[in-house]
C-alpha cells in the first residue's frame, strides 16, 4: 500500500511538470493598423500582417492581437488597452510591439509622442512592465508607408521614430524586428508601380465596401500582409531561436 501511495504521489508530480511544460506560449501583438485584425464584411480588402501572423504556426502557439488602427504608444496606453495585455500575460508569453505610424501626428493631442521623449520612454515602460510580469519583449520598427517622389525614388515619412526603437531595443537588450528596414528594402524591390499592389490601391467598384475606389499608401491589401508576415517570420527565426521550431515547414 504504501509503495502504491509513492507512486501515486510520484505520477501526480511527473504530470503537473509534463501540464507546466506544455502550457501554450502566448505571443502577443500590440500596434497600430498595418498590424491590427481587418473585418471581413462586405469584403473589406484591408488587412493587417497580424491578422496573417497566427497561420504560420504550429499547435501550441497561441497569437493575441491587440492592435488597433490609429493608436499609438500613448493612446495606448491612456485607454487602458496595455493593461489588458499585461493582465492576460504570462511568464515566457512574448509580446511584439509595433507602433510609430500615429506617434507622429503632432497635430493630435491625443496620439502625439515625440520621438525622443515620451515615445522613447512608452517603449521602455512596455518592455519594463512585460518584464515584471515574466514575459519576454520584442521591439519592432514601424513598417514604411509607400512614398515615391517625381523621380519614382522611395522616400521615409518616420523620421527619428525608427531609430528611436533600435536604441531603446539596444539599451534594454531585447530583440528587434526590423520591419522599417525590410520594408524599404521591399518596396524598393517591388518599384513605385509593383508596391502598389501591397497596399490599398483599389479600383472603383471592385469591392461593394468601397463603391468609389480607394488610393491608401499607408494600409495593407491580403497581399501586402501576407509578404509583410513573411519578413516579421524572418526577423524571428534569425533574432528569436527559441521560436524557430514553433513555425510551420
Amino acid at each position: 500500500m504504501k509503495y502504491r501511495s509513492t507512486a501515486l504521489i510520484f505520477f501526480l508530480i511527473l504530470s503537473t511538470f509534463s501540464f507546466i511544460e506544455k502550457k501554450e506560449i502566448t505571443i502577443f501583438l500590440v500596434g497600430d493598423s498595418t498590424m491590427a485584425d481587418k473585418p471581413y464584411a462586405n469584403g473589406n480588402p484591408e488587412k493587417g500582417w497580424g491578422q496573417v501572423f497566427p497561420l504560420l504556426f504550429k499547435p501550441g502557439i497561441q497569437v493575441e492581437n491587440h492592435a488597433v488602427n490609429g493608436r499609438s504608444t500613448k493612446s495606448f496606453r491612456d485607454e487602458g488597452r496595455w493593461t489588458k495585455v499585461l493582465d492576460k500575460m504570462q511568464p515566457g508569453d512574448y509580446v511584439i510591439i509595433e507602433f510609430g505610424h500615429n506617434d507622429q501626428k503632432i497635430e493630435d493631442s491625443t496620439r502625439y509622442a515625440d520621438a525622443n521623449i515620451s515615445y522613447r520612454q512608452n517603449l521602455i515602460r512596455f518592455v519594463d512592465e512585460t518584464r515584471q510580469k515574466g514575459g519576454i519583449a520584442v521591439l519592432a520598427t514601424p513598417i514604411v508607408r509607400r512614398r515615391f517622389d517625381e523621380n519614382s525614388v522611395f522616400y521615409d515619412t518616420h523620421g527619428q521614430y525608427p531609430e528611436v526603437v533600435k536604441e531603446v531595443a539596444e539599451s534594454k537588450e531585447v530583440p528587434l524586428l526590423d520591419l522599417h528596414l525590410l520594408t524599404k528594402d521591399l518596396l524598393i524591390r517591388y518599384g513605385e508601380d509593383g508596391s502598389k499592389n501591397l497596399f490599398l490601391h483599389i479600383n472603383p467598384g471592385e469591392y461593394e465596401s468601397l463603391p468609389d475606389g480607394r488610393q491608401d499608401d499607408t494600409h495593407l491589401s491580403a497581399t501586402g500582409a501576407f509578404r509583410i508576415c513573411d519578413l516579421v517570420k524572418s526577423e524571428i527565426v534569425k533574432k528569436i531561436p527559441e521560436l524557430r521550431s514553433t513555425f510551420k515547414d
